[in-house]
């Protein structure tokens, strides 16, 4: 009871009258005026935590308001169970040449890490005991393969998913939480498209709701497309989307689904020089069909999640700023200027983002 009152109370915040930044003559939120909102507690605002480091950190495990795992280069990871006060170094030993983008939390105790790159760079790490060790549960002999994101239905399945092999992206499975993991079969994957690829930027090109659904961003190609698994990712369709598509630096980044129907892709095109117009879209039938928002992001966009008990309001992130939508991803408006690359919420309305130079943050009102 106590957490759908605080659902409540989020929603309550926004979606209070006055609860929107102010917008210059463009249509366009303004960075100091959302920064006095969020002061006044009219809109979200990022806390940053102190954590030492100037690692940067693209995967992110929210477990809730408490406790988060943090993943990033140089083979770092990072553990707070106090909400960010502290943070606990509980990097797997001799990872320092490992590129960490991704990480899967089941508690505090209990986590999975992705290491990416071509051939053996590309690992995946468990630990059962808050990071005090870990144990290596894959290692990639496969030169021409690639892997970029992970995710988990419950604590025991998941599945790991890199670049096309063969025409075919793909995938790994485990049904042990981690402990091994198997190629699935590409029988039912569709061939992926010329240039086609996958973005290790934020841990969420790979994403499942309930049971058995899951879905996969792709970019590179002449089109950007998202494909949707409903078996564990046995067979696979595809779906073109609306995003930036064209150029290897161009595509689909990530996506967030609140149930099996409705979800939220963000992207663009990831070089700071280069504009991102149609940087997100929105789908309400699982992905077989995207619309671009009609007030998107005003930049290239790396994460995005939905905030806890609400069928409208979510958050994207990027190296340009945090922007907040009150209507489903139809349109967005900037509340935070910061550089994040992933964002993640947990239902006792713990919201975190992490990125460049050690930044890791947590949501306040």
């Amino acid at each position: 009871m106590a957490l759908l009152t605080g659902g409540a109370a989020l929603a309550a915040v926004l979606v209070a009258p006055g609860a929107h930044a102010a917008q210059n003559t463009e249509g366009k939120a303004s960075p100091g005026t959302s920064r006095e909102a969020a002061a006044r507690g009219l809109l979200p605002g990022w806390k940053l935590t102190g954590t030492g480091t100037d690692a940067r950190f693209r995967g992110l495990a929210a477990v809730s308001r408490s406790t988060a795992w943090v993943a990033g280069s140089k083979g770092t990871v990072l553990r707070t169970s106090d909400g960010g006060r502290t943070w606990r170094d509980v990097s797997p030993p001799d990872a320092a040449d490992l590129e960490l983008r991704d990480i899967e939390a089941f508690d505090g105790r209990r986590a999975v890490a992705l290491a990416i790159g071509e051939g053996e760079a590309s690992r995946v790490l468990r630990t059962e005991d808050g990071g005090a060790t870990w144990t290596e549960s894959f290692r990639n002999t496969d030169p021409r393969a690639f892997f970029n994101c992970l995710t988990f239905f419950d604590s025991r399945h998941g599945l790991a998913a890199g670049d096309p092999v063969d025409g075919k992206f793909r995938v790994l499975s485990t049904a042990d939480g981690g402990r091994s993991w198997r190629v699935l079969p590409d029988a039912g994957m569709p061939a992926a498209l010329p240039g086609e690829a996958g973005f290790a930027a934020s841990g969420q090109c790979l994403v499942s709701s309930g049971a058995k659904d899951v879905w996969l961003t792709t970019g590179g190609a002449e089109t950007a497309r998202v494909l949707h698994s409903r078996d564990r990712g046995l067979t696979w369709t595809a779906s073109a989307s609306t995003l930036p598509a064209g150029d290897p630096a161009r595509g689909v980044f990530a996506v967030a689904f609140r149930d099996r129907a409705h979800g939220i892709a963000v992207g663009g095109d990831y070089r700071p020089d280069q504009a991102s117009p149609q940087a997100a879209a929105v789908t309400g039938d699982g992905g077989r069909s995207w619309r671009q928002s009609a007030t998107p992001p005003p930049a290239y966009r790396s994460g995005v999640t939905w905030l806890p008990y609400s069928r409208t309001a979510a958050l994207a992130v990027g190296p340009t700023g945090t922007d907040l939508t009150l209507d489903g991803g139809r349109s967005w408006r900037t509340v935070d200027p910061g550089s994040y690359d992933t964002v993640d919420c947990t239902p006792d309305l713990g919201c975190w983002a992490a990125g460049e130079k050690g930044r890791v943050a947590r949501l306040g009102f």
